[in-house]
């Protein structure tokens, strides 16, 4: 296990797993919303986004977490990944630890990407573009029919994919992996 990439959805642990992960491994650790949000929540330039993930993945060692298609399933990270960890949880143990993880964001005015702090519509925002805990929601049954087929599919056959249901079953995953990594 030496590119490794971490999917699910927004709110389901991918970037703790993944720093816990590279931490394991001794690898770096990439957070795709890092490069993708720039400052003033802007998107990056779509061809720039691709690029400089493509540099990242050329490495021969790296834990990347996120699920933008264009760079991850159906580009450079999928193309040179070993491994792919899912996060598969409950929508119910999803939301809230988001509407916890938001709601902390906020009153904290955590700062995230690019001096980027997480808005208050993302509490009340209906529009799944501009709220993530809309975008959670509605993403979640996209992500495990997307996921799920992934893991099927003999275009990803030269991938191990790991499914992860529950906190309970990552922290016993990561576990297994740090007493494989101390042997």
């Amino acid at each position: 296990m030496e590119r490794v990439s971490v999917v699910g959805n927004a709110g389901s642990g991918k970037t703790q797993l993944a720093r816990s992960l590279a931490t394991l491994l001794g690898v770096p650790h990439v957070e795709l919303d890092a490069i993708h949000h720039l400052s003033g929540w802007q998107p990056i330039d779509p061809t720039t986004f691709v690029d400089e993930v493509a540099a990242i993945a050329s490495g021969d060692s790296w834990v990347i977490d996120g699920n933008y298609r264009m760079v991850v399933s159906e580009g450079p990270v999928w193309q040179r990944a070993d491994t792919v960890v899912w996060l598969d949880l409950p929508r119910r143990v999803v939301m809230r630890g988001l509407l916890a993880r938001t709601v902390r964001r906020i009153v904290g005015r955590e700062v995230l990407w690019n001096g980027n702090r997480e808005p208050l519509r993302n509490l009340y925002a209906w529009d799944p573009e501009k709220s993530i805990v809309r975008w959670a929601w509605t993403q979640h049954a996209e992500y495990r029919h997307r996921y799920g087929s992934a893991m099927s599919s003999a275009d990803n056959a030269h991938l191990h994919f790991v499914r992860l249901g529950s906190r309970k079953e990552a922290a016993r995953w990561l576990e297994s992996v740090r007493l494989e990594a101390a042997k």
